[in-house]
């Protein structure tokens, strides 16, 4: 399957600080992929070379088979920046009217439906909108360009949780309808649980998971047997442990079968998963990159 985004070994150093690391991965077209991981993980470091704005110190960045700097792959990118930089100063029709001069495949027809099916008025300026209309105007400013791939830097974490509901639902009705590939940058794990069907997991400016979410799931269990097997999980790689007086509860990835009838397995769910990477000491040799439909 072709791969709208591929990083190999990439690597991002401001001075003697490593925002990304040793970064290898590969996103099919068509995903809707959650990017998590804690604050200073290397997501937003991600998103910009992905998109051109910044140049990696090692390793190789393509984007539909290109490197992200050609016309050719930024007329078919869109990005929503974290801050949602737009002019407050302007009203909605200036904001459109400025993307149409910027873009040459813009659909300033697409763009005004959008927000006139959204209830927000073109005459307001941007700055006297509320926080969900502003982050509304810059995904239509993002979506007026007509991408084939949409990267989004953390677009709702300064909604309320109706604006945040909102936004995701006319996202996710833009995916439904076009096909349209996303690559989105969140906290809210249960919010990308619903929507994503690919997983890229950050932790210490190092990919530790990248798959899609189903066979990520499949491919680890969570294992509760006596305290006295404490961490010993057979063949299976340990990420996470816990005892209590009388048992003991592992997350491991699977390298082979359960064979040991001490254990008890039961699935893992994406949330305790990603908690589970995040909480770790992030490995270089232990990070787990899945292929489609592959096994660890």
């Amino acid at each position: 399957m072709t791969a709208i985004l591929e990083m190999t070994g990439v690597g991002k150093r401001y001075r003697r600080t490593w925002a990304l690391r040793d970064c290898t991965l590969s996103v099919p077209k068509g995903r809707v992929v959650g990017l998590v991981g804690p604050n200073g993980a290397g997501k937003t470091t991600l998103l910009d070379l992905a998109v051109g704005m910044l140049r990696p110190t090692t390793g190789d960045v393509r984007v539909f088979g290109h490197m992200p700097r050609t016309g050719y792959v930024r007329a078919r990118l869109g990005y929503v920046a974290q801050d949602k930089p737009l002019y407050r100063s302007f009203t909605v029709a200036e904001t459109l009217k400025l993307g149409r001069h910027l873009n040459p495949g813009w659909d300033q027809e697409y763009a005004e439906q959008r927000l006139n099916r959204l209830g927000i008025p073109m005459g307001k300026r941007v700055g006297h909108l509320s926080g969900g209309q502003r982050a509304q105007v810059a995904l239509a400013m993002a979506l007026g360009r007509r991408p084939e791939l949409l990267l989004l830097d953390e677009p709702v974490v300064d909604l309320d949780p109706l604006a945040r509901q909102e936004f995701m639902r006319a996202l996710m009705s833009e995916v439904e309808a076009s096909g349209l590939g996303v690559i989105l940058s969140s906290h809210v794990v249960s919010e990308l649980d619903q929507m994503c069907d690919h997983l890229i997991l950050l932790s210490a400016s190092r990919v530790q998971l990248s798959g899609d979410i189903e066979t990520l799931l499949e491919s680890h269990r969570l294992l509760q047997g006596p305290r006295e097997n404490g961490t010993k999980a057979g063949p299976h790689t340990v990420i996470s442990a816990s005892r209590t007086d009388r048992q003991s509860t592992l997350l491991v990835r699977l390298n082979g079968p359960l064979l040991d009838p001490a254990w008890q397995a039961r699935p893992v769910g994406l949330e305790q998963l990603v908690l589970a990477y995040m909480s770790q000491d992030a490995d270089p040799g232990r990070h787990l990159v899945l292929a489609e439909g592959g096994t660890p």
